[in-house]
């Protein structure tokens, strides 16, 4: 038996008693986030999705809920329907830390969108004065990161067209 497959085992028996509760009320979103969180934990992404889905059905205005959603479509693949959640959590609430950088990170990483990435990301500083000094210093890091990437591919675009292929021997 391979290790995902012992995590689903486990992930299944922690979630049984969770998934009797719902036999009388399958609609508890608090339940069923609950239930969503065992399977993303033990990296069960599509069936943790589908439990945060029919918890965002029962609370959709839920941001918090929203943004666990989409961290298992993201996880599973689903890149923009994670993009989409994000962006319903944020008409409901355009200030959120959490899926403003989750929304900047899945850009970058699944979208290979640094200006949207940056967007998103200096949206959460302007709007969060609060966040920690760690998390602010993440933020400004990842930040950089994009924007010296953007550079780079721009400077390489320069080159390509000003006088052709561009040597890579730093």
């Amino acid at each position: 038996m391979t290790g995902l497959e012992e995590m689903k085992q486990m992930a299944d028996k922690q979630a049984a008693p969770l998934l009797l509760k719902l036999k009388t009320d399958p609609n508890d979103s608090a339940v069923l986030a609950q239930v969503g969180a065992i399977y993303h934990s033990s990296h069960q992404f599509k069936e943790a999705a589908a439990y945060y889905g029919r918890a965002v059905r029962s609370d959709p205005r839920n941001v918090a809920l929203r943004t666990k959603l989409a961290s298992s479509l993201y996880r599973d693949g689903d890149v923009d329907g994670a993009i989409a959640q994000l962006n319903q959590a944020l008409s409901y609430d355009p200030k959120d830390a959490n899926s403003l950088f989750d929304l900047g990170m899945i850009r970058m990483q699944g979208k290979r969108d640094g200006k949207g990435a940056l967007a998103a990301w200096q949206q959460l500083l302007k709007t969060n004065p609060q966040l920690s000094a760690e998390r602010k210093a993440t933020v400004e890091k990842l930040m950089a990161d994009v924007m010296t990437t953007l550079g780079d591919q721009r400077g390489n675009e320069g080159a390509r067209s000003n006088d052709g292929p561009k040597s890579n021997s730093h």
